[in-house]
C-alpha cells in the first residue's frame, strides 16, 4: 500500500484488481483516455474491468460462461451502478450481440488461445475486430510459438502441447504480421513476447484500427503495411511460478 500527499492510504489492488500488466502499461502511456467505450471481449470474472468500473468508462463485455457474467454485473453493480446489466453479456465471443464499431479499446486477454481449430481462431478474432471503431484499438495477449518454437508438439488443426501441459492453439509471428495487414491495422507497438522459462510464451498484440478501412478485411488506400512496423521484441521471464493462461 501507498501513502499520498495528504495521509490516504491508497490500495493499488483493491484500484486496479487483477489487471494484465501489458494492458495496464497502455493505460500508463495514456493509450487509453478517459471515458473510452472499453469492451472485455472474453472478460472472466472481470480481472481487467475493475479499474474501468471504478474510473467511470463506458464498460461493456462478453464471456460464454453465466457464471462469469454473473460475477461482472455483481462487480459493475459495485464500481458502477451507473451502468446496465446488459452492458455484459453471457455470449460467445463469435457470436455476440453488441453492434460493429461500438468500442474505442477492445480487450482479448488470454482467450484466442482457446480456439478449437484454425475456423474458430478466425471467428472469434473477427468477432472481436468487428467491435473496433475507426481509429480505435485492439488490446490482445495470446499464447505464441515465439521464442520457444522448438518446444511444442503440434496435435493438428492449430493447437499445440506446451511443455506446462497445457493444449493451446498457437499463432507466431508471420500469422501475427499478416492478420495486421488483412484486419487493416497497425502496430501500435512492436510485438512483445513474455517467455515462461520451460512452460509457454505469451505475446501481445496491439493494433489500431485504420480510419480508412473499407469494411471488406482490407485496409483503404491509405492503410499500413504491417511488415514495415517494428520488429518483435521478446522479454524472457525466468521464473516458473505465476498465473496460468
Amino acid at each position: 500500500m501507498d501513502s499520498s500527499a495528504d495521509g490516504a492510504v491508497t490500495d493499488l489492488a483493491s484500484l486496479v484488481g487483477s489487471i494484465d500488466i501489458y494492458l495496464f502499461d497502455q493505460l500508463l502511456r495514456g493509450r487509453i483516455p478517459a471515458g473510452s467505450a472499453v469492451f472485455d471481449a472474453g472478460c472472466g470474472q472481470g480481472r481487467n474491468l475493475v479499474f474501468f468500473l471504478r474510473a467511470g468508462y463506458d464498460v461493456r463485455a462478453v464471456d460464454p460462461d453465466p457464471d462469469a457474467i454473473r460475477a461482472v454485473r455483481a462487480l459493475a453493480r459495485t464500481l458502477a451502478p451507473r451502468l446496465p446489466a446488459s452492458n455484459f453479456r453471457a455470449e460467445p465471443v463469435e457470436a455476440n450481440g453488441f453492434p460493429d464499431r461500438s468500442a474505442d479499446v477492445v480487450i482479448s486477454s488470454a482467450v484466442l488461445h482457446f480456439a478449437r481449430d484454425e475456423a474458430h481462431f478466425r471467428a472469434m478474432l473477427d468477432g472481436t475486430w468487428r467491435l473496433v471503431r475507426p481509429g480505435g484499438v485492439l488490446f490482445c495477449r495470446l499464447a505464441s510459438t515465439i521464442g520457444m518454437e522448438d518446444r511444442f508438439t503440434p496435435l493438428g488443426k492449430g493447437r499445440f502441447h506446451l511443455p506446462d501441459g497445457s493444449e493451446r492453439f498457437l499463432v507466431d509471428e508471420q500469422r501475427l504480421m499478416a492478420l495486421t495487414g488483412e484486419l487493416g491495422g497497425e502496430l501500435m507497438d512492436p510485438l512483445k513476447t513474455t517467455v515462461v522459462q520451460d512452460r509457454r510464451c505469451m505475446t501481445t498484440w496491439v493494433v489500431r484500427r485504420s480510419r480508412t478501412f473499407s469494411g471488406s478485411g482490407r485496409p483503404g488506400r491509405r492503410g499500413v503495411n504491417p511488415l514495415r512496423s517494428p520488429s518483435n521484441s521478446r522479454c524472457r521471464s525466468r521464473s516458473g511460478s505465476g498465473r496460468r493462461f
